[in-house]
């Protein structure tokens, strides 16, 4: 149970990657703040089971004052904070010419914007504690672009720049800062792509199959883990060799 007695603050955890990592984090012993747009209620369901406290809550990571209340809220009622998984995150793909402002400020908001807002709001319990984890969701689009994609790229780049950074501040406190950078994940969004469509993805991954949100969860649970006390400020790629720097 690397995780035994740890309390961890999911966004995104409705469903996809940020679920896997939830559930990875409770069967290794965390008890864990859920949130997503609407509560994963049903999420936490299957966490109770496991014997673990759980505590899933709504909310609009855009919102700053929203971050702000449900952190004091959540930290309250469980008792404080060890770990921060900003997982949350939008895409509304459109190319650069025909991109309306909306689109470009909702992705940026929510990607870029609610990582910043919830660490921000996770440091101070932190630094009480001495100690604390903060793991970045971004995504291989952040580090090799995208046609059609630039309002998210943008938003998963602005994130390992923001990792680095925070890792720089927060190092001396005992607090880690990470960032996983997934490829292709079986997702919804990947299910209802054309089978010549997935060919093609798979034609640009060395290992010749798309990931698992499991692959994601089982590195998180890793860096949020006291095997990773010495790392920090790294980018790490889930992708299936498709990225290689």
């Amino acid at each position: 149970m690397e995780l035994e007695g740890k309390i961890a603050f999911i966004t995104g955890a409705r469903r996809g990657i940020g679920r896997a990592i939830a559930l990875k984090f409770a069967q290794n012993g965390a008890d864990c703040i859920l949130v997503a747009r609407s509560a994963p209620d049903e999420l936490a369901e299957e966490i109770r089971a496991l014997g673990r406290r759980v505590l899933p809550l709504a909310l609009d990571v855009s919102d700053a004052e929203a971050v702000e209340a449900t952190f004091k809220t959540a930290i309250k009622e469980m008792g404080g904070l060890d770990i921060l998984v900003n997982n949350a995150g939008v895409t509304h793909d459109n190319l650069l010419i025909r991109m309306k402002l909306e689109q470009w400020r909702q992705v940026i908001d929510v990607n870029l914007s609610g990582a910043f807002y919830c660490i921000k709001a996770a440091t101070r319990p932190m630094l009480k504690n001495e100690g604390g984890r903060i793991i970045n969701i971004s995504s291989v689009i952040g580090q090799m672009g995208n046609a059609g994609q630039a309002n998210y790229a943008a938003s998963k780049a602005g994130l390992l720049g923001l990792t680095k950074s925070v890792a720089k501040e927060l190092g001396s406190r005992g607090i880690t800062v990470n960032a996983i950078a997934p490829g292709f994940i079986v997702t919804d969004m990947t299910a209802e792509l054309s089978d010549e469509a997935k060919g093609a993805l798979l034609g640009q991954i060395p290992l010749g199959t798309l990931g698992q949100a499991d692959d994601v969860a089982e590195l998180a649970l890793f860096l949020a883990s006291g095997k990773a006390r010495y790392i920090t400020g790294q980018t790490f790629n889930v992708d299936g060799g498709l990225v290689m720097e």
